[in-house]
């Protein structure tokens, strides 16, 4: 088994072990967002592994009830948050009454189970927190900007906006940029749906 079956074993496996060792189980679409609510768990001084907390990756959206069942109340049943694309409000929606967790589901009843939504997802997010100012000092701060640029040029990209260019760029990048911008930010524009999903986790 290799690619993206490897990583959903690996991720499965992890969400076997925090079903018997966590006390809450955030669950993200992949890599990047894990690394960034970690980033801003460390600069708010928290020890999430000491806490129970664990953030997994469900490997993309089409495994995400698989996750829930296995961890929700018929399974391990620890307490649930997580982090989601606004591509994906109607999928959990619809998944989180089938394991129990409330009927029908608006975004606010979402955030009160655990779960909040970015407008697009979360790089987009950060971008629109950091501004393109700042973001793009931060990817010269990376020895980067000259393959930006580059990037920029492109035909394809030449007429989008610098927001539309940075997110599109990032989406190659974004394991790796993910937690510097949550590092770059300044705490008081932390996006909502990331501050909403960390401070649940420490009711």
């Amino acid at each position: 088994m290799g690619g993206v079956g490897a990583v959903l074993a690996e991720e499965i496996a992890r969400a076997h072990q925090a079903g018997r060792t966590a006390g809450t189980v955030v669950l993200v679409e992949g890599v990047s967002d894990r690394r960034a609510i970690e980033a801003l768990a460390a600069r708010r001084r928290r020890d999430l592994p000491a806490e129970g907390v664990m953030v997994i990756p469900t490997a993309g959206v089409t495994n995400l009830g698989r996750f829930l069942e296995l961890l929700g109340p018929d399974g391990y049943d620890v307490r649930l948050a997580g982090l989601v694309d606004e591509g994906e409000v109607r999928q959990l929606a619809l998944a989180l009454p089938r394991i129990g967790l409330g009927g029908p589901l608006d975004r606010g009843a979402l955030e009160a189970h655990g779960f909040f939504v970015c407008v697009r997802d979360l790089e987009d997010e950060l971008i629109r927190a950091l501004g393109t100012v700042r973001m793009v000092e931060l990817i010269e701060s990376q020895g980067h900007l000259r393959r930006f640029h580059s990037f920029q040029n492109q035909p394809a990209q030449r007429h989008k906006t610098i927001e539309q260019q940075l997110w599109r760029w990032l989406g190659n990048h974004k394991i790796r940029y993910a937690p510097l911008m949550v590092e770059t930010l300044d705490l008081d524009r932390v996006p909502a749906p990331l501050d909403g999903v960390l401070t649940f986790t420490a009711d």
